[in-house]
């Protein structure tokens, strides 16, 4: 079996909307590899939600002039196909826009349904005045990349039904650079940085995420070939071997009283690993009540002197104990 070191993923956040990741130490030449991947299905494969048509009331056509509207239907389209818009559902969702009198609609305008959000409420897109009388009807729907108006077109529609171009990426903006760097003696490994920019429906770090899944997915059909073929495996994260030299860790290391150390070596623990593995039962009933001279305390109150008379050096075992014990 062939072991390479497991590359470490980093993030450096700049705003809101788009960071920088870091990946090192990468095999030479998978830098451009993983990096042009991520890249290509970042733009054109992350799903998002966007207007597909849209109604006016009074409108057979998008040249259609609206009495008492600044702009006209086609400059209005135009600003809609820029609503920045996230949705949990599956099935197409309406949303509304009603407003009459002098003033200005934007994007905090639009009336959404239930799991439909919009992220740029100060977008403009009209400027109505005293005469006006604006009710715009907005189909909404969840894809993928961009889609024509011509293509989102549905034949029998409805009179006045106006097909939009619809833009679902929630990506703007990928590069990816590769940079050399150096493991030990050997300076040809490849580090890769990714810089990605979001709108405001999705950060950055999910976007990469859901890269990472669809290539995961697509990658899976050539493994599915032969799962017994042989590839090169990942050595551990450097996380993981902290951890495992944490979990090795003997008892005696941890600051316990005579009392405590003598009830758990009876009870054959004798790292932190083996006193993790124990299960509620085994542990707080037949050890931390033997431990503790208050036989009718707690649950919670035995495993908070627990804690307190096993000092453990890292922070991070302490939760781990908790969690461990308390999910058991």
């Amino acid at each position: 079996m062939l072991i390479a070191q497991r590359p470490v993923l980093s993030e450096e956040v700049v705003n809101e909307s788009r960071s920088r990741f870091i990946i090192e130490p990468l095999e030479p030449g998978f830098g451009y590899t993983l990096g042009n991947s991520l890249r290509r299905t970042l733009l054109s494969s992350i799903p998002g939600a966007a207007v597909t048509s849209i109604r006016v009331a009074g409108a057979l056509h998008e040249f259609t002039t609206l009495e008492g509207v600044k702009e006209d239907l086609t400059d209005i389209v135009l600003n809609i196909k820029n609503l920045v818009l996230s949705s949990e559902n599956d099935e197409p969702s309406v949303a509304y826009i009603r407003k009459n009198g002098s003033g200005v609609i934007t994007g905090a305008d639009v009336a959404v349904p239930t799991g439909v959000v919009v992220h740029n409420p100060d977008l403009h897109i009209a400027t109505l005045n005293t005469k006006a009388n604006v009710e715009i009807e907005l189909t909404i729907e969840r894809g993928r990349g961009y889609v024509t108006a011509v293509q989102n077109k549905v034949v029998g529609a409805e009179i006045g039904r106006i097909p939009v171009d619809s833009i679902y990426s929630p990506v703007l903006r990928v590069t990816y650079k590769v940079e050399a760097t150096r493991v030990e003696q050997r300076t040809d490994f490849d580090r890769l940085i990714v810089d990605v920019e979001t709108k405001r429906s999705m950060s950055p770090r999910d976007a990469l995420a859901s890269a990472g899944k669809t290539l995961v997915e697509l990658f899976g059909l050539a493994h599915e070939l032969n799962y017994a073929a042989e590839g090169i495996d990942l050595g551990p994260s450097i996380q993981d071997a902290a951890l495992a030299a944490d979990l090795a860790l003997p008892i005696e290391d941890l600051d316990l009283t005579v009392r405590s150390y003598n009830c758990l070596k009876r009870e054959g623990i004798h790292t932190v690993g083996e006193l993790l593995s124990r299960s509620e039962a085994d542990l707080l009933v037949r050890v931390l009540e033997a431990v503790h001279p208050m036989k009718d305390c707690s649950l919670e109150l035995l495993l908070s002197n627990f804690l307190k008379m096993a000092k453990f050096a890292p922070p991070k075992l302490k939760l781990a104990v908790c969690v461990h014990l308390l999910k058991s």
